[in-house]
């Protein structure tokens, strides 16, 4: 097997007015979502975070969901999710803490995931893409990094916004890499967690840890949703329980909302056809902080630490017991560490 046939890199309505409860809002079949049923299930955030619209726009004829939290007038901090994921697996304390800290923040669904729509195209099994990892020219990808890094830039055109402090987790700090390569001027300040840079030859993570997230998911929701928790409670490390304090909490709520099996499968491949951008990295003016778990079993410390060497104006936050999860006892120093990078950035108030 190749150095790089592995996906290193991975391993996201109206609302009730009583916070803490869910609505569900019929007919989002009709623009695309809902693979398994009629419905989406729409979290209530916490009463610092409430709204009551369900924002959307359209670019590349696919209709992207978003959120934002804080005042209009504050800074904009852009929010990119990994693989599968959705805008409901940002810890809500999370964006409390930057919301209260002075920034405005910004999340989407990315393309394939969540409320935002389908691509038009064929998906294979993950099982076969797995098993084609030596050669994968008989998968292409439907759509590439730079399409979903061109997804958040439309994001920021739609709200009016010059850029944004650009922070992506796993499969959105590749495209947050992306997006500050390809649109450097739209990127204030570039935040990469748990994320690589396309290296092909760093070691992949471990095998217990890829086979336990990249997988088809089951039909049935009720397996669909403990084998997802099982995922995340794997590549989580063995520090923090990812069931009780990290994203494995919000896996029910994930599968019912707008998990897709297909979705799943086109944004693998649009990381595993991703390039080294190591090169290009170097070009990247603007302030990089590359965030990392000394426990990651999914995507290596080796990664964080190459993806931090790449970029010429960065600096490398290790945590060392973290795994390839958000848990809830370090939210509060991953948010000090990225209010404290934005804060230096030129530019920033």
């Amino acid at each position: 097997m190749k150095p790089n046939a592995v996906p290193v890199g991975i391993f996201p309505a109206r609302q009730s007015s009583e916070c803490g409860g869910t609505l569900s809002e019929q007919g989002v079949r009709a623009a695309g979502f809902g693979e398994r049923n009629e419905t989406a299930n729409i979290r209530c955030f916490p009463a610092s975070r409430c709204t009551f619209d369900m924002p959307r726009f359209r670019h590349a004829d696919l209709d992207i969901q978003y959120e934002q939290w804080g005042a209009r007038a504050d800074p904009p901090l852009l929010l990119l999710h990994g693989l599968s994921c959705q805008i409901i697996h940002w810890p809500p304390r999370l964006i409390d803490l930057l919301t209260g800290a002075g920034y405005r923040v910004i999340a989407m669904d990315n393309r394939d995931m969540g409320l935002s729509s389908r691509v038009a195209a064929p998906a294979p099994k993950v099982a076969d893409v797995v098993a084609a990892m030596d050669d994968l020219s008989h998968y292409p990808p439907a759509y590439t990094l730079s399409d979903m890094a061109a997804d958040a830039v439309a994001l920021l055109n739609h709200l009016g916004q010059a850029g944004a402090h650009v922070i992506g987790l796993s499969m959105g700090g590749m495209i947050a890499q992306t997006l500050a390569i390809e649109h450097p001027e739209r990127a204030f300040s570039l935040t990469s967690i748990m994320s690589n840079a396309g290296n092909p030859e760093l070691s992949p993570g471990e095998p217990e840890a890829i086979a336990a997230f990249i997988t088809d998911r089951p039909e049935d929701p009720d397996e669909a949703i403990a084998q997802y928790q099982q995922g995340w409670d794997i590549v989580a490390g063995p520090h923090f329980d990812s069931l009780t304090e990290g994203l494995a909490r919000f896996s029910a709520e994930a599968v019912e909302r707008g998990f897709s099996a297909q979705g799943f499968a086109r944004q693998l491949l649009a990381i595993l056809h991703q390039p080294d951008r190591r090169q290009a990295l170097a070009s990247v003016n603007a302030p990089g902080l590359v965030i990392h778990g000394g426990a990651d079993p999914l995507v290596p410390l080796a990664a964080g630490e190459d993806t931090a060497k790449a970029l010429p104006n960065s600096q490398l936050k290790v945590f060392d017991k973290m795994g390839h999860d958000l848990p809830e006892p370090l939210l509060a120093d991953i948010a000090a560490a990225i209010i404290d990078h934005v804060n230096a950035a030129p530019g920033t108030r």
